[in-house]
């Protein structure tokens, strides 16, 4: 039984009966479950090589690649828990989650060497040591990956109980989402997760053994590595690797590839949409087009529809994956659903108190089941707070109908999405605190009609000073990554606030759209 929770042992178990089947299509290159099962070998020795044990952390600072899935699948064969890191983040961002999760290795692609330059990695405590990905010199004191896993060809690493993975419980992957109090928390995710999360999008995806999932979702998210990647190396299907989103190439790779199966962001359905429709390849293949990681309009349900993207969609996070999903004739004759529970994970609505409201009440959106995650990395107090009561506490707050669908409502918190990306104004609002002109700022998000959602910052400068809004903006160049900047800045002379002073940001949503 834990064999058949470890993605490891996925690949090989495909290795031994498809081992000409291609598992990843990248760059051009086509790689077989028997490569790939190869390559997480010698990545798993090159690991033990360096000393990384059963429990240490490897961090990747990684675009979508070929890499990032060899590394992914050593850590699972070795034990040791595997750190995606967005690659977006800015240097200050990187050093919170490196002191976090204290990783033993941190391997990045040489197009962010300016970023981990920016680390001073040889003066950190504990020791960290760094590998490149990628043509270039990288940070002085680099490893090279490719040639070092190299002189590992053919080798199979150590095994044993206190090298490789003996419960399904024990931790595979910390993924760190933004937090509410300004930091990133990181969610701990167990095999186990994994494993039920492969079932539910298995069924979500009517996932086969010969279909080709097209993944462009960043594999440091949740929806490219847990939703689109594992469920792939479960089923032992095929798995068409971009580095990033391109609109027009996406288009030639579902024409090429026959892609089967696709998921995107609401952002990335309306790129596709002004793709030039002469230019645009055949899309017949698609079985599956998937929907979600922000809020979802009816008409751009219907836009999809017409552009020939018949999208079903999901909602969820990373500390649960997929919680609910909606077919597509769901989500065109209930507008504004984001549909019924997935198979594996019970959802239902509590009141403030913590019991359960009859539709359609209002509350906030609750789950249990296999699919949760064990924990905040070193934080029992936000644990604590999240899972209470044996429910996961999502933030969300959502009413359900008579007949089990779900609706959105709002956020408890005040975290907005824009393209895809969760952004809590906590994060920046202690990053422009740090400004010496800023008496105070307060970040709420607004509806904006390409990213779904972006930053609006209410800004009180300190007496005598005068600034503008290049101002405020120029100081978040190399402190916050470049989509969590706010999109307009206001300046004024107070805030609403509560009778205790704290910023009552419904408020200023009201003022954001008298103005």
């Amino acid at each position: 039984m834990v064999k058949s929770m470890n993605v490891a042992w996925w690949v090989e178990r495909w290795a031994s009966f498809s081992p000409a089947k291609t598992a990843l299509v990248f760059g051009g290159e086509t790689i077989s479950y028997s490569d790939l099962h190869r390559r997480a070998n010698r990545t798993s020795c090159w690991l033990q090589d360096l000393g990384i044990e059963k429990g240490d952390r490897v961090a990747t600072f990684l675009h979508n690649c070929a890499e990032f899935i060899e590394l992914y699948l050593a850590c699972a064969r070795i034990g040791a828990i595997f750190v995606p890191v967005n690659f977006r983040l800015a240097p200050p961002e990187l050093e919170y989650i490196l002191n976090s999760s204290r990783p033993g290795l941190l391997v990045y692609g040489t197009d962010y060497a300016e970023t981990i330059y920016a680390l001073n990695l040889s003066e950190r405590r504990p020791p960290l040591l760094w590998a490149k990905v990628g043509p270039g010199e990288g940070v002085p004191g680099s490893r090279d990956y490719s040639s070092e896993i190299a002189e590992f060809d053919g080798r199979m690493p150590f095994a044993g109980s206190a090298l490789s993975v003996t419960d399904p419980e024990e931790r595979q992957v910390i993924m760190y989402t933004s937090g509410t109090t300004g930091h990133p928390k990181g969610a701990v995710l167990s095999h186990r997760k994994t494993f039920f999360n492969c079932l539910n999008a298995e069924i979500f995806f009517n996932l086969a053994h010969d279909d080709v999932l097209l993944v462009v979702m960043p594999l440091f998210h949740s929806g490219g590595l847990f939703i689109m990647a594992s469920p792939a190396l479960y089923k032992g299907a095929t798995q068409v690797i971009e580095p990033r989103f391109d609109a027009e190439a996406l288009f030639r790779d579902i024409e090429e590839y026959r892609v089967t199966t696709f998921l995107g962001v609401p952002t990335m359905y309306r790129q596709l949409f002004r793709v030039d429709p002469r230019t645009r390849a055949d899309l017949s293949s698609l079985k599956v087009c998937a929907i979600g990681g922000e809020k979802v309009t009816s008409q751009l349900i219907a836009e999809c529809h017409r552009h020939g993207f018949r999208v079903r969609q999901i909602m969820g996070q990373t500390e649960t994956s997929i919680l609910l999903w909606a077919s597509e004739e769901e989500s065109l004759q209930r507008p504004g659903t984001v549909g019924r529970p997935v198979f594996h994970a019970e959802v239902a609505v509590l009141n403030s108190t913590g019991v359960l409201v009859k539709p359609p009440e209002v509350g906030e959106l609750v789950v249990r089941g296999a699919t949760l995650m064990k924990e905040y990395w070193h934080d029992p107090v936000e644990t604590e707070r999240t899972m209470k009561g044996g429910w996961l506490h999502t933030g969300d707050l959502a009413r359900q109908d008579e007949e089990g669908y779900f609706y959105l409502v709002d956020r408890v918190r005040d975290m907005y999405v824009s393209g895809g990306e969760n952004i809590y104004p906590a994060e920046v609002e202690r990053v422009l605190a740090e400004h010496p002109g800023i008496e105070e700022a307060a970040v709420v998000g607004a509806p904006d009609e390409h990213w779904g959602e972006v930053g609006h910052c209410y800004v009180i400068c300190k007496q005598g000073v005068n600034l503008t809004a290049q101002d405020v903006l120029g100081f978040c160049q190399g402190r916050l990554a470049r989509y969590k900047w706010p999109a307009k800045v206001v300046f004024c002379r107070d805030l609403p606030r509560t009778p205790l002073g704290k910023v009552r940001k419904f408020l200023l949503k009201k003022r954001m759209q008298e103005d």
